[in-house]
């Protein structure tokens, strides 16, 4: 044993934050929920460590260490996906990068444990493999303008024919609610999630083209996905407001900006599901293949294709920039020949 012991993990602890501050200055990670996932991970690491006898310290780790951990974690968290192939990849990646920076800043060689423990598993090194992440499904150019014109069909549309212009008029508050819900999936890249979630105060008129019309809207966290402001499309805005007319006049109750009930019980997730799909089908569209997040991976690839950064599309979506690998893949790929 060293003479100087860590009982306290302060080393284990504080090359994670050096390596931390790093990364935040230099602006790689910016959103705190992301923050508080890459603690929890390493916590987990560390936590390990520090339970060994003798307990294992940066220097001293090893291929041995690293097999014992992942061995160690079996068994205590299945139901979220923390022992999948990908999520294990994440953990480790997260340990080579510490291990390489502290190596760095200490002067001390660099701890190649890592790499050798995924050289011996392959199953973990190309978790992350092109082939094993289907490219997202998203709407055509043609869907896409069916899907908005079917959609658009739910609110007042002047200079149309008189039986285009009051076609709202038939329907009810319900179906007006699922239509909005899915342009809203389209116009704006939200997803089922978000669509539940969204209160009353969400939608964001001041500032827009037109005073009257919501063109951005706040979206409260969800799980990692942190709280975020996401353009409307104008077309979906208009849906939106006239959505949040009826909404006012049928005295719908409740801080849900989506219930499922007059007197505003939250949508249910099952019940969402179900209407999104039923919107696909009712316009036509294919439902079974990427279920109503066709639509999400359809408005993110409309953003990249305009010439938004990656970085503000995936602001926008709530997820890691990292995450837009899948997009960039569907904009490098082939052309399909008809």
């Amino acid at each position: 044993m060293p003479l100087f012991a860590d009982p306290q993990g302060h080393g284990h602890a504080l090359a994670f934050d050096r390596w931390l501050a790093e990364q935040q200055a230099m602006g790689s990670l910016r959103q705190s929920s992301s923050i508080e996932v890459y603690r929890d991970m390493w916590g987990s690491f560390a936590a390990w460590c520090l339970g060994q006898s003798p307990a294992v310290s940066l220097e001293t780790l090893d291929v041995l260490d690293l097999e014992a951990f992942q061995s160690a974690r079996f068994g205590l968290k299945s139901a979220d996906l923390s022992l999948s192939p990908r999520h294990a990849l994440r953990l480790l990646r997260l340990i080579d990068r510490v291990l390489h920076h502290h190596a760095a800043h200490t002067g001390a060689p660099v701890n190649s444990a890592v790499a050798q423990w995924l050289a011996r598993r392959p199953d973990v090194r190309y978790a992350d493999a092109p082939q094993a992440d289907p490219l997202p499904e998203f709407l055509s150019v043609a869907e896409a303008r069916h899907l908005i014109s079917f959609l658009s069909n739910a609110r007042p549309r002047p200079g149309l024919s008189a039986l285009r212009r009051d076609s709202h008029l038939g329907f009810t508050w319900q179906e007006l609610r699922n239509r909005v819900s899915v342009a809203l999936q389209l116009g704006a890249g939200l997803s089922p999630g978000d669509v539940r979630l969204l209160r009353t105060q969400a939608p964001t008129l001041l500032g827009g083209r037109t005073s009257t019309r919501p063109w951005k809207v706040a979206v409260p966290g969800n799980g990692n996905a942190p709280a975020r402001e996401t353009p409307v499309a104008p077309w979906a805005g208009e849906l939106l407001q006239h959505w949040l007319t009826v909404r006012s006049d049928s005295g719908i109750l409740g801080d849900f900006l989506f219930p499922s009930t007059r007197s505003g019980k939250p949508w249910s997730k099952e019940s969402q599901y179900k209407t999104a799909r039923l919107v696909l089908e009712e316009a036509g569209l294919d439902a079974s293949e990427g279920g109503s997040f066709k639509l999400r991976h359809t408005f993110a690839l409309r953003q990249l294709r305009r010439g938004t950064a990656f970085d503000e599309v995936a602001r926008w979506l709530g997820i890691e920039p990292e995450a837009m690998d899948k997009y960039r893949r569907v904009l490098t790929s082939p052309p399909d020949v008809v």
